[in-house]
């Protein structure tokens, strides 16, 4: 697979007269522009070409509906707007996700942990749209009732579990596929359910946005095998977030490699 067998696939995936394809040979970087909408979007094709190899044609498939659905989600914003509108949820991202819209607009944000930044989500039916500072004024909430909305709505969400066992270690999956799996970290209820089942030490991992893993690690062989999970996740995943876990001790999520560092430092000075 290279950029210009993708493109031709992407252009026969999506067909349609609205669609401009600009395509940057230095940068990699497909710009596909909707003439009605007068709007478009960066599409960075090796991305979509490395996940290519390892899920084929479901790279595609993947990549084709985002397009879709975000494209459907500015034709609502154009014809219909936002007003009444109040099915907002937390979704999880990187700290390294971009922080403004392409015209500059900053987005609703909140700090969650070193590795992942809470965004704001206007649920669409099939699709959301991440809410920006200009959008507060339609919709008619401050930033902080955003907040209040969307944490209240997420613990309305259902956490049920699908449970699997390597090595003795339990590994607990949240998948619903219903764009919000990630921000079910956000439940603290459920968090602190969830670790009254633990035997070991509790992990909360959420590789990308449709996937929450809980981890009861009992062995130096779950660390490892989580690793590996998260990492597979996180490559696989249309939105990835972190191939980081955490440890959730105290009410808190600390990434595992600071939680390791700490104890051998607490070791070290507990020796001198």
């Amino acid at each position: 697979m290279n950029s210009t067998k993708l493109i031709e696939i992407l252009k026969k995936r999506l067909p349609s007269e609205h669609f401009s394809w600009d395509f940057d040979n230095k940068t990699n970087i497909l710009r596909l522009e909707h003439a009605l909408l007068k709007k478009g979007m960066d599409i960075s094709l090796p991305e979509i070409i490395s996940k290519y190899g390892l899920k084929k044609d479901a790279a595609i498939e993947d990549v084709a509906y985002t397009i879709d659905e975000t494209f459907k989600a500015m034709e609502i914003e154009l014809t219909e707007g936002f007003k009444g509108k109040i099915n907002i949820y937390p979704v999880i991202r990187s700290t390294s996700f971009t922080e403004e819209t392409s015209s500059g607009q900053r987005f609703i944000m909140k700090d969650h942990t070193v590795e992942t930044r809470i965004y704001y989500a206007l649920d669409l039916d099939t699709t959301y749209r991440l809410i920006d500072e200009s959008m507060l004024e339609e919709i008619g909430l401050t930033a902080t009732e955003i907040m209040e909305s969307a944490l209240f709505r997420v613990r309305s969400l259902p956490t049920s579990t699908k449970e699997d066992e390597v090595a003795g270690n339990i590994y607990y999956f949240v998948n619903n596929n219903d764009g919000y799996d990630a921000s079910r970290i956000l439940n603290t209820a459920f968090l602190k359910e969830m670790e009254s089942k633990i035997e070991g030490h509790m992990t909360v991992s959420v590789p990308h946005q449709d996937v929450l893993i809980i981890g009861d690690i009992r062995n130096d062989t779950g660390y490892d095998v989580l690793a590996q999970m998260t990492m597979h996740y996180f490559t696989q995943g249309v939105v990835p977030v972190t191939s980081l876990s955490f440890i959730y001790e105290d009410d808190k999520l600390e990434p595992i490699f600071i939680m390791a560092k700490n104890r051998v430092a607490r070791r070290e000075r507990n020796n001198k």
